[in-house]
């Protein structure tokens, strides 16, 4: 049995980062809605409050009693969680004078407490509450503070447990991964056991039992996650497994037929299926994003389904759902705040049972899991690239000659990156088709043709991004290279937007 650390969610826009460090730690965690506590699970060995968006004594702030958890399992609040067990036990919460937010330093460490072994005094941490813990009930004691915040930390007198008004999953705390080493491992007694190849091994056994000789369709879009999927799921039933490969039309250029050979190679059942005629008629005259977006996840499930229905005594359907999608599409509060592609709709249109053999992972670790089962960089290192892919970067109407703009000027910046070593330098890259044409002049004429965006930017998570800071003379060559070889291009511009306020995509 897979021991496990179980994260409670309060809303915190951090909650996936503390679950990303504890698996950095190769201990496997979840995170699951403050409410929702696996009191059955006899695997749980330690519990984390995540911080929350609310303050401990908001009408509306999501209270939780500790009934069952405290004293039976280690427990860490963080930030909100730190002050929620305060504030339960007759600790005082109050604002702050002012929001106390960015870089603080630990001025007074507690060297004896086991939360804090091998962090030094002066220690750089990262604050961001509004709310500051004033006093704490009578049987905790301050463990760390801060110059301006006395009770940075504290723990619960002579009981497993600590809270944390810092938040030692960013960054910015530079001792935040020994805090949190310090927890998972040696109070909690995590054994530090998980690993790629131990999720492939146990993964693999789980599927076999879970679909024995049933058939199974998977939807292969190109991208890391259904990859990784498909081939794990390969690797488990074989034979039964079928892959649906749909070409709306708006693929980068030649990657249908580039993708179609990869999975070929790794030895896939795949099934290619061009169905870009029925995209581009019913797209045409469309410029609303969201509307793009509705119509081509419809067309999808359309296709999708007529290919699935022609394979005979089909149970299952596979997707390639990470644990980003599942959590951004339910809130804690169970109402959808972000639909995703891979979450809801299709099964029960199709009235297949769901496999999602990576729900659990996150994408570094589909990544990982993808580099044990031998899959080649090309396809686990590629960028993220958005399902409705080119529809989204044609600012406008899309038509075939725009696609094909848009596609020869995207080859030329992405083969370039590569070219140049700077591919893995960044999180995702592509070109936009803005919806302007522009005055040029090309040898003795004067033209009057498109102009585009190169968009690059860096990030860990893609909750933010930071614009790639490109050398300039890698984007001279590529404004170059662009405008003589792409017919109907005479300008091209970079993206220096950050998100937020930006997005990473421009629709």
């Amino acid at each position: 049995m897979q021991e496990k650390i179980i994260i409670l969610d309060f809303g915190s826009q951090t909650t996936q980062l503390i679950g990303r460090r504890v698996r950095e730690l190769n201990q496997y965690c979840e995170i699951v809605p403050y409410n929702k506590f696996p009191h059955d699970d006899p695997s749980v060995i330690g519990v984390i409050l995540s911080g929350s968006p609310f303050s401990v004594y908001d009408d509306k702030a999501f209270k939780l009693s500790l009934d069952g958890i405290r004293g039976k399992y280690p427990l860490l609040g963080i930030c909100y969680g730190a002050q929620l067990m305060a504030y339960n036990n007759g600790g005082t919460v109050e604002p702050a004078g002012s929001r106390e937010y960015g870089r603080a330093h630990l001025s007074h460490i507690d060297q004896e407490d086991p939360l804090f072994h091998d962090i030094p005094v002066g220690s750089q941490v990262w604050m961001s509450h509004g709310d500051t813990i004033t006093s704490l009930p009578e049987n905790f004691h301050i463990i760390a503070s801060t110059d301006k915040v006395k009770i940075a930390a504290y723990r619960a007198n002579d009981e497993k447990l600590w809270g944390v008004q810092f938040h030692p999953e960013v960054y910015h705390s530079e001792c935040g991964m020994q805090l949190l080493r310090n927890f998972v491992v040696d109070i909690c007694g995590g054994k530090q056991d998980w690993s790629a190849a131990s999720f492939i091994e146990t993964t693999v056994a789980q599927l076999k039992e879970q679909l024995g000789d049933d058939k199974v369709v998977l939807g292969l879009s190109g991208g890391v996650d259904s990859s990784v999927a498909a081939v794990l799921l390969n690797r488990a039933i074989g034979k039964n497994l079928t892959c649906i490969f749909v070409d709306h039309g708006l693929l980068r250029k030649n990657e249908f037929r580039d993708v179609m050979r990869d999975y070929e190679g790794l030895g896939l059942n795949v099934i290619g299926v061009d169905a870009s005629e029925k995209f581009f008629s019913e797209l045409a005259g469309v410029t609303e994003p969201e509307r793009k977006r509705k119509i081509i996840g419809k067309g999808f499930i359309d296709v999708f389904d007529e290919e699935a229905h022609k394979i005979k005594d089909v149970k299952w359907l596979a997707q390639g759902t990470i644990y980003p999608d599942c959590i951004e599409s339910l809130s804690i509060t169970g109402t959808t705040i972000k639909s995703h592609h891979n979450v809801g709709g299709l099964p029960e249109k199709m009235n297949l049972k769901l496999c999602e053999p990576l729900r659990l992972l996150f994408k570094d670790e589909v990544r990982a899991v993808g580099r044990e089962l031998g899959m080649p960089d090309r396809l686990i290192k590629r960028h993220p690239f958005p399902g409705p892919g080119l529809a989204v970067r044609i600012l406008g109407d899309i038509t075939r000659e725009k696609v094909r703009i848009l596609q020869d000027a995207d080859d030329i910046f992405i083969q370039g990156l590569r070219d140049s070593g700077l591919y893995d330098q960044v999180w995702q890259a592509g070109v936009i088709l803005l919806p302007a044409q522009s005055v040029g002049v090309m040898g003795d004429e004067r033209t009057y043709e498109r102009a585009v965006a190169l968009r690059a930017v860096t990030s860990t998570d893609a909750m933010t991004a930071d614009w790639a800071h490109l050398p300039y003379e890698f984007l001279a060559k590529v404004s170059t290279d662009i405008i003589n070889k792409v017919r109907g291009v005479n300008r091209v511009t970079y993206d220096i937007s950050s998100k937020p306020p930006s997005t990473i995509e421009w629709e």
